[in-house]
């Protein structure tokens, strides 16, 4: 296990940096939001928490709560009208810092590309670095499923986003930052990661984190 002066060592020199979304870059689980704004909150909240602890594979997890849920093209849409993202303090200062700094940003999530793409505008991330899953609907705008082919559709999804970004982009040290037990898992092939507690602490996270944050500032001044 990396001690803590290595982990704030490969922050340093970090060519690529990889964020999760829900609950780090942004304040709340987009999935949840998306539940509640389709009135079928509370079923599936009950199944985040379940999924948190690893009472399913991620894929049944999300299979299940998006039959719950089962959003339309329109409903998104709206969604995205009355929700702009509730970005995290600090965080769109970090990554302009790490973008003057001549790193590439990633954001990596086990959320949905179409509610994740504002937060990528906001956050002048290009939109091809967005890793996240796809929504797919039938040619009358309803619910069709998930891209399955996805790596973030799979436990495990963000160690092989994190593998493939190393092989296709021959970055040689990433490191990533998020605060739940599918970020953990990201390192390795991740060189370190970066526990953040800022908006909801994990005791599985924290515990598990050699460098553990509450608040981004502390990275900005660790660069």
């Amino acid at each position: 296990m990396a001690n803590l002066e290595e982990v704030k060592m490969v922050w340093r020199i970090a060519d690529a940096v990889c964020f999760d979304v829900d609950s780090t870059v942004i304040q709340e689980e987009g999935i949840d939001e998306l539940a509640k704004f389709c009135g079928k909150g509370d079923q599936v909240e009950k199944l985040t928490k379940q999924a948190m602890q690893g009472n399913m594979t991620f894929q049944q997890s999300l299979t299940v709560r998006l039959n719950i849920i089962k959003p339309s093209l329109k409903q998104i849409t709206e969604f995205l009208r009355t929700h702009p993202p509730k970005l995290t303090p600090g965080i769109k200062s970090l990554i302009q810092e790490l973008h003057d700094r001549k790193k590439q940003v990633f954001l990596v999530s086990g959320g949905f590309h179409c509610l994740i793409a504002p937060v990528a505008a906001t956050l002048n991330i290009p939109s091809q670095n967005v890793r996240a899953n796809r929504l797919k609907f039938y040619f009358n705008g309803e619910y069709a499923g998930f891209d399955e082919n996805e790596p973030t559709s799979q436990s495990g999804g963000k160690a092989e986003v994190i593998r493939r970004l190393k092989e296709e982009q021959g970055f040689k040290n990433i490191v990533h930052i998020g605060d739940g037990a599918t970020d953990l898992e990201a390192c390795p092939p991740a060189n370190a990661f970066i526990g953040f507690g800022g908006n909801v602490v994990r005791e599985s996270v924290k515990s598990r984190s050699t460098w553990f944050i509450t608040d981004f500032k502390d990275l900005e001044a660790a660069l």
